[in-house]
């Protein structure tokens, strides 16, 4: 059964951990991030961007899979499926196709409009039971055809987005999406610290976890942070094994270029990918 987000948040931010978001992009990628969880009894996030969703036929369709793919695999932690930097539109398209919990990512607009439609959303999500992220500051880098330059959040922006009543709040602290380059300067904890005293016990979220030093990670969850977003680092795992499975010759021999073969070694690698994560997100048997 699918869950909102937000209790797991709210006894992450008090434990002082991170629950993992990552992101899915077809039934391999779910079914080991699941299988995962439940071997570790942690509580776990799917995150769908708008065109993994597309790829996938339609949030209909992803939805459909994920709670199937719950009551098959008898998965007993609480899993949130959640739309990843939606746009105003596909936030109601899953609200709709029967989503737990939504991003609406209005960092890109004037602040006032991000504050209108993010109040809007906030009421429908409170009926329907679901959990709200909001961004404040764009994440730098790109990701699905989302570009964002990097800004960081202004913390009193934060506090307006804050106070409407979400869920979580994703700010930009100087993280992109991606790969970081090697001239990244790192995350800016002083924009961290000021967020988080901005906006209270609001559960913060990191984006572009991938890469970020391990001493980082543990600093921006003692900083408030209980959601950090996984995506690139699984597709890295998954590109580099099937790449060797296919590079031995292993895809030629018997009947290893039977898909369920040929994806295998890449299903393994995210399970391995995951499990590091969780580690050190801290959530494994939190769930």
């Amino acid at each position: 059964m699918l869950v909102s987000a937000k209790d797991m948040l709210e006894k992450a931010r008090d434990g002082k951990y991170a629950v993992g978001q990552f992101n899915i992009n077809n039934l391999e990628w779910t079914k080991a991030i699941l299988l995962t969880a439940e071997e570790l009894k942690s509580p776990v996030i799917l995150g769908v961007s708008e065109g993994a969703g597309k790829y996938m036929t339609g949030f209909k369709t992803v939805a459909a899979m994920v709670s199937a793919m719950i009551d098959e695999l008898k998965i007993t932690v609480p899993v949130a499926l959640h739309l990843d930097h939606g746009t105003y539109e596909g936030c109601y398209k899953c609200i709709e196709a029967g989503f737990s919990s939504i991003m609406f990512d209005g960092s890109h607009y004037p602040i006032e409009e991000n504050v209108e439609k993010t109040k809007e959303l906030v009421k429908v999500c409170e009926e329907k039971g679901m959990s709200l992220e909001a961004e404040v500051g764009s994440i730098g880098g790109e990701e699905d055809g989302v570009v964002g330059l990097g800004e960081c959040a202004d913390p009193k922006e934060c506090k307006m987005i804050a106070d409407l009543g979400v869920t979580m709040l994703a700010a930009g602290i100087g993280n992109i999406h991606g790969k970081y380059p090697e001239n990244w300067p790192g995350l800016s904890f002083e924009t961290l610290a000021a967020v988080k005293e901005a906006v209270g016990d609001m559960p913060l979220v990191l984006h572009g976890g991938t890469g970020i030093p391990a001493d980082m990670i543990k600093k921006a969850i003692s900083l408030g942070v209980a959601k950090i977003n996984v995506n690139t680092e699984c597709q890295l795992a998954f590109a580099e094994a099937t790449r060797k499975y296919i590079e031995a010759g292993k895809d030629q021999q018997g009947k290893g270029f039977d898909p369920r073969k040929l994806l295998a070694p890449g299903t393994e690698a995210i399970k391995e990918t995951v499990k590091e994560k969780m580690e050190l997100f801290g959530s494994i048997g939190k769930a």
